[in-house]
Parts: C-alpha cells; structure tokens; sequence
C-alpha cells in the first residue's frame, strides 16, 4: 500500500528534523544529562515539526541504547512504539477527545506504571481544543506527575491556553522552515523515490510552503503523480503561478498595459487557476520587490527564491515603493472583495483596472505619489500633463451679442476713440486701458529662479508639485501660478507656503508683486463691453474711485 512521502519522510531521530537546531540541541543536552522536565509544550504553525519532535522524545526516553541523546529506533522499546504495538506511549487528539471526562480517564491511566518501557509518555495534539473543565482537570497532573509519566503537549495555537497550563510545562517554540531548507530536503526526497525534481521546481514549492515542511512534502506528491516535476508540472499541478507568470503580470500593470494584464488573468482562469491565489502570490512579489527598491544593503537571503535580485531590480525601474504599496493596498481590498463575490473572475479584472489606472486616493500620502511622479520622470515615463492653457488675445475675440457695429480695436499707434474726445475737449489723457483690452497672460521670466529661490523653503511635497504640475505666468503685473490640478493649487494657497511665495517672487521682481493661484482651465473670461471701459476711463480722469467688480 503507497505511503503519503510526508509519512514515509517522517525524520526519525534528532539529527533528521529540518530547521529546529535550536530546540534539537537542547532536548539531546537535557536527554543526555538526565535533566527531562515533567511536561513540555511545543508550539509553532503547522507542519514545522512539533508531533514528529514529541515521537522523537517520547522513543528517546525509553530506548534502551540512545545515541548521543538520539533514539537508536533498533532496540524492542524503539521499534515496539515506531509500530504501535507499546501502550505505554498514548497519542490523543484533543480536538476529538476535549472533554472533562476524557482527561479524567487520562489521569486516572497515570497512575499505573509502564509495562513494557521506562516511562508512559502522553501526547496530547492540538491541546488548545480543550475545554475549561478539562484544562482545570488536567492542572494538578500536570504540575505533579508520577515519575514515570511525561507530559508532551502540542499546539498551534499558543493564545487559547490558559497561562495556568503554561506555567507548567517547558516550552518551545517552533519556527517557519527556511524555503532553502526546505528545497534541500524535497531534492534529498526526490532522490531517494527516484523522482526527476528540478531546483526550480523544488524553489517555487518551497516558496508556495509557507515554512511548513509537510505542505511542501505533500504539494510533491502531488505534482509528483505526472512523473518529472519540473516549474510548469507544479504550477499546472497545484494551480498557482510560476516565477515567469508573476514578473510578466506585475510589467504589464507597470507600463499600464491593461489588455495585456486582462488577457493573462484570462489565461491562469481558463487554465482553472485560483484568482484569489494569483494575486496572493503577486502580493508575495510585491513584499520581495519592495525589499529590493528600498533596502541597501543585500536582501537576497530575505527574498523569496523564486525571484532574483536581478530580476525584481529589473522591475523596479521606473516604479517608486509607494507605488508598490499602494498595489498591495488594492490587491489586499480586492481579496477581501473576492471572498464574498458572486463572480471572482470580475472583481480579478476590475482590480487589474484598478492597478493600471492608480489613482492620488490610493496611495497612502501626498509625498508617495510626488514620489511616484518623480520615479517616472527619473526613468523617461512620460507623464501625463494638462494641456495648455492659451489665452486669446482681444483682436482674436468676437465682438459681444449686440456689439457686432463696435469699431474694431486700434492700432498700437493710434490713440482710442475717447482719448480723441477729451484731447479736443482740452481735457488730459489718462492712460486708461481701451475699451476691448482683456487680461494678457506671459510666461513670467523669473519662474525657474523662484523655483530655486523656495528650495528648502517651503514643505517638500508642496515644491516637487509645483516643479512638476504648475507654471508662473504674468497677468496685469501679478504673478499668476497656474497649476495643473486641485492638489498642487490647494498645496499653493496653504499658509505659509503662499507667504514664502510672495516675499521670494517679490525679492526677485524688486517690488511687491500680487500673487494669484488658478487651476488650469479655470482662467477668467473677460467680456468685452466698450460703454463700461469708457465710463471707467472717464471717471478715472476726474480721480473718481471706481470699485470694479
């Protein structure tokens, strides 16, 4: 009959078990010394080693001729509990067997001595699972056994038990074993069931583990049904993508290549992958890929071993680690969407659109998407720019509703209509504007040196978004910043940016100057009305103050 390779793998002394030095080492030292506590508790995630250690412990105290602390599994005690055949050593599931009467059948068992080896061993697996009445029926046992009883406790789930069982027992922690251990030990595997494991292969299955050793064993047997394993038997096998199929998605939401990102979500769908799990291992990628963007010094031990430096430096050009972080943001609200979601293929998609097109509300500050504008015009990503705004000068404009017998406006050299009339009536010319002049807008000459003028200034984000998204136009001798959109202008108008603003472009014009914040194509339209230009004109003449609205 075929044995599961997690099973037949199963370590079988100290020395076998994978990426628990520091718990092995101590056991042996207390097994040689003779210093065994009563009761132990091992805790850790699953399949890290914590029942496979209790069998270990529990055949060591009994063996009859221990190596170096190791059971010698060849003597009557060792291979009479390796088969079952020893009652002293007793396996409870607490998840079936959590009830008070339960473990006062238990204790009542302690007080009987071995009958075939040294001590009665009882482990107790998943012994959060038990209830209130039979912790409390287990306390006093617990913390003073017979002798000839030990106590082994397993968890996965240190938080549900009491603190009043912890104090009574020895406890060791479990860690997550290391991806490289892990493709180690299934290439020492592969090897001796005379499967054809490729390193790739045996990577990414240690990647898709999650540091539990009898997921990875268990994910081989399966794609191991195939015969050869390599990367596209596992991803084909266990329905997840490969290390080619993460890098190629995350390019195209990277360029904005929507169709392209869509037609490959298309595809792991239609090859009956979960979309839930693609983007859970993007998620993975996009934690690696931050490493490499904002660490400095070498991270290749901290990444996962599907990827390579080179390749997550390679997709990190052009894109800033807030970018990444606001990916992972989407993809974590999508995943939380795809749980409940009638259609999973749809709310994949969508989130794709999302990742494509990110939004300034996605990502968590206004300095990560400066960042993120910068990062693109580091590399030559075009940004996209509002378009310019032109205004039209007074000779290009209709004449008003009414007006269409309005004289046209006169040359540069001519004096206007009214200045004629009040040079005949002796009266002095003021120099008032004509009658059909409208606001002229010019690039202001000393924008890029106000610019240089406000480095350090004024708040970081607020001057890279003027650098980027606003330009300096004069109008009517006040300077006009027209910005791009509504967070450059608003970050403009804050107080005590807009202070910093006026006192710099005043030290540069040599004079107080009017400083005027607009958004790009909100520019006034100025209506052309001769009769209204006129009576100002006239009024201005006789120093009447006119209050223009």
């Amino acid at each position: 009959m075929y044995q599961a390779l997690y099973r037949k793998w199963r370590p079988q002394t100290f020395a076998d078990v994978i990426g628990q030095q520091h718990i092995t080492d101590t056991l042996r030292a207390q097994l040689q010394s003779g210093r065994l506590s009563h009761a132990y508790l091992f805790t850790g995630t699953r399949g890290t080693g914590k029942t496979t250690c209790a069998k270990i412990l529990a055949r060591a105290v009994n063996c009859e001729h221990p190596v170096n602390g190791d059971p010698c599994n060849e003597c009557a005690a060792c291979r009479g509990i390796l088969d079952g055949s020893v009652l002293d050593v007793t396996e409870i599931d607490a998840a079936s067997n959590n009830g008070v009467d339960n473990i006062r059948d238990l204790r009542d068992e302690t007080r009987y001595t071995p009958a075939q080896v040294k001590k009665r061993v009882f482990i107790i697996d998943e012994v959060h699972m038990l209830s209130i009445g039979a912790f409390n029926a287990l306390l006093k046992t617990l913390e003073e056994p017979p002798e000839h009883v030990l106590f082994i406790l397993a968890t996965t789930e240190l938080h549900k038990v009491p603190a009043t069982i912890l104090s009574r027992c020895q406890r060791f922690d479990f860690r997550r074993i290391g991806a490289e251990d892990i493709a180690r030990r299934l290439l020492d595997v592969a090897a001796g069931e005379s499967i054809a494991l490729t390193e790739g292969a045996a990577r990414l299955i240690a990647r898709l583990a999650d540091g539990a050793m009898r997921d990875a064993l268990s994910m081989l047997d399966r794609a191991a049904a195939a015969g050869a394993v390599d990367e596209q038997t596992v991803t084909a096998a266990l329905g997840v993508m490969g290390q080619d199929d993460g890098i190629r998605l995350a390019e195209h939401l990277k360029t904005g290549d929507l169709a392209a990102a869509i037609a490959l979500i298309d595809e792991y769908y239609n090859a009956g992958r979960d979309l839930a799990a693609v983007y859970d291992q993007m998620l993975g990628l996009i934690r690696d890929a931050l490493l490499v963007k904002t660490s400095k010094t070498d991270v290749s031990a901290l990444i996962s071993p599907a990827y390579t430096v080179k390749s997550l430096q390679k997709l990190c050009d052009g894109l800033a680690s807030s970018t990444l972080i606001a990916w992972s943001r989407v993809i974590g609200e999508a995943l939380d969407r795809m749980r409940s979601a009638a259609n999973r293929r749809v709310e994949a998609e969508l989130c794709a659109v999302r990742l494509c097109s990110l939004g300034a509300e996605q990502y968590d500050t206004l300095s990560g998407r400066v960042e993120a504008l910068e990062e693109k015009m580091k590399h030559g990503v075009p940004v996209a720019a509002a378009p310019a705004q032109t205004v039209r000068q007074a000779s290009d404009m209709p004449p008003p509703p009414g007006d269409e017998d309005a004289p046209p406006p006169p040359d540069d050299g001519d004096a206007p209509l009214w200045a004629e009339e009040e040079a005949a009536a002796g009266q002095p010319v003021t120099p008032a504007k004509p009658a059909a002049a409208v606001a002229q807008a010019a690039a202001w000459p000393k924008w890029t040196q106000l610019l240089e003028m406000l480095t350090g200034k004024i708040n970081t984000g607020a001057h890279t978004n003027l650098k980027v998204s606003a330009k300096g136009m004069l109008e009517d001798d006040a300077l006009v910043i027209l910005c791009e959109d509504s967070i450059t202008a608003m970050l403009a108008k804050a107080e005590p940016t807009m202070k910093v603003i006026r006192e710099q472009a005043a030290a540069l014009a040599g004079a107080p100057i009017k400083v005027k914040v607009r958004e790009a194509g909100d520019e006034p339209v100025i209506q052309k009305n001769a009769a209204v230009d006129e009576i100002i004109g006239r009024a201005k003449a006789f120093d009447i103050q006119v209050k223009e609205l």
